[in-house]
């Protein structure tokens, strides 16, 4: 009976919580453990010294078209409308939007175009005829060229992800709109784009704040522990669960440098890219958030972002790697197998099931997943 069923969740972020909050609502009594000292996983956000909002993980931009993702959200507190806009420091010292649009053409090539035809067909004729792009490299430069690609994508990838462009699967920048009008909306397509009002951690507690959900912090899953439940869903490091025992599932980290400023410029944008061979990838202008200078202190709070293996940062891992031979998603495939075995658990989130997600997909993810479960459950 499910009043009986007790379930035990690994990891306290948005896999987690929407698995915990389904489950409880639907009558199971569930607990959620995670390693960190703090729920909302990689979203989670705090106030510093400088009365500036952080995302501790770096910036987190709600953005979907899967409506009922959002309405579900709304149900636990509100939303601020945001609409991300991104620039990149060009080597002069310029500010050019990204992803690229015609202004970002002119500003570059030092043209003068006006139109979205202009710019279609001066792309058409700087990018790099390829008939069936193998990797990201082939992939932008038959879309935008050499110029456009290894300014503002090579030596960030080479930061970013430790490979070439070559070596990338082309689905890595495939996200990545290219726009021919003056648009400079980094989601420009998506339908819901807002922050939450009081924060992503606030969010985190009113998901969880359910007399069925209790959340245990600072606590390691241990091998075996899942015994004393009927179920466990676990957001772990699919490979870290099994001890490796088929090699290592590759992750990039980011170490944070936190500066404080006195002064700052106008720049309409929260985030700014570098393009220059160091091994910085970009910073985060937190103020420039709706909602996130909490009090005027005089002082801003910049982070700045600087990529490395998982392995060199306490194993904090962000990004799965996704190579354009497919080794990592192969082996992962075999860790997936062992874990069809396990009879009572499940792999859940972007670590679980080694896929670069959004915030929307691990939540749609996660309610579809569970609601099956749970309907499952009721008809066996």
């Amino acid at each position: 009976m499910v009043e009986m069923s007790r379930i035990l969740i690994v990891g306290a972020g948005f896999a987690g919580a929407t698995y915990a909050r389904s489950l409880a609502e639907a009558g199971y009594t569930v607990q959620v453990i995670d390693r960190r000292d703090h729920i909302g996983g990689n979203a989670a956000d705090f106030v510093d010294a400088n009365g500036v909002r952080v995302h501790r993980y770096g910036p987190h931009l709600f953005h979907t078209n899967t409506t009922p993702v959002f309405e579900w959200l709304r149900r636990f507190g509100t939303w601020t409308p945001y609409l991300h806009r991104v620039r990149a420091i060009l080597p002069d010292g310029r500010f050019a939007p990204l992803p690229v649009n015609l202004d970002t053409i002119n500003m570059v090539f030092g043209e003068t175009l006006r139109s979205e035809a202009d710019a279609a067909g001066f792309l058409r004729r700087v990018s790099v005829p390829i008939a069936d792009p193998r990797n990201a490299g082939e992939h932008l430069r038959s879309r935008i060229g050499d110029t456009l690609t290894d300014l503002f994508f090579r030596p960030y990838t080479r930061k970013m992800w430790g490979l070439e462009l070559e070596e990338m699967d082309a689905s890595v920048v495939k996200r990545l709109p290219i726009r021919f009008d003056t648009n400079d909306q980094y989601f420009p397509g998506d339908r819901h784009q807002a922050l939450p009002t009081e924060g992503y951690s606030k969010l985190f507690e009113t998901i969880l704040a359910h007399p069925n959900i209790t959340v245990a912090l600072s606590v390691d899953y241990v091998p075996g522990m899942e015994r004393d439940y009927d179920f466990c869903f676990n957001s772990m490091a699919i490979d870290e669960f099994f001890g490796y025992r088929l090699g290592d599932l590759p992750y990039r980290s980011l170490r944070f440098h936190q500066k404080t400023v006195t002064a700052w410029d106008d720049q309409p944008c929260s985030v700014r890219n570098y393009t220059d061979d160091g091994k910085f990838t970009r910073e985060a202008w937190w103020h420039c958030l709706p909602n996130h200078l909490h009090a005027e202190t005089g002082r801003r709070t910049i982070t700045v972002e600087e990529p490395c293996d998982y392995r060199e940062n306490d194993n904090e891992r962000y990004y799965p790697v996704k190579t354009a031979d497919g080794r990592y998603q192969a082996l992962y495939q075999d860790y997936r197998a062992l874990a069809e075995e396990l009879p009572n658990m499940a792999f859940i989130g972007r670590c679980g099931t080694y896929q670069y997600l959004d915030m929307d997909q691990v939540i749609n993810q996660s309610l579809l997943a569970v609601r099956r479960w749970i309907e499952g459950r009721r008809v066996g």
